[in-house]
């Protein structure tokens, strides 16, 4: 019950403008409800570190595909390691950063990005989930 109740609080919530990080709504909410709140908003989230190498190329891939995904990077966040808690308790024993989330569930990382590419089931996921209209 108090996971919904949360998740009422988080959608009564307006969108961020959009900037280079998120608003100060955003930062003030719980890691999960932050994670939530952005999953749910938007076709495809990428929760990064500008530093990481694996980061960069799942962010590639996808603005290479057209797609132009809400990007969080986790070490410009207040609360990044708090967030990226959250991701590794979605990732399990895999690497939580980065985490790729299309169509409000989560993907995986960069191996299971590019998996899913090669293996020709990527780009349906993108168009299902309304990030590709082609």
């Amino acid at each position: 019950m108090q996971v919904m109740k949360s998740v009422t609080q988080v959608e009564a919530t307006p969108l961020p403008p959009p900037s280079s990080s998120l608003s100060l709504g955003l930062n003030m909410m719980r890691p999960y409800e932050m994670v939530h709140h952005l999953v749910s908003c938007n076709a495809v989230v990428v929760f990064s570190m500008s530093d990481c190498c694996m980061s960069t190329v799942a962010k590639r891939l996808l603005f290479s595909l057209g797609v132009g995904p809400t990007v969080v990077e986790l070490d410009e966040q207040a609360d990044g390691p708090g967030v990226r808690s959250v991701l590794h308790q979605l990732a399990g024993a895999h690497q939580p950063v980065p985490a790729v989330f299309i169509g409000g569930k989560f993907l995986g990382g960069v191996q299971t990005l590019m998996a899913s590419h090669i293996n020709g089931t990527l780009v349906p996921l993108l168009k299902e989930a309304g990030a590709l209209w082609l």
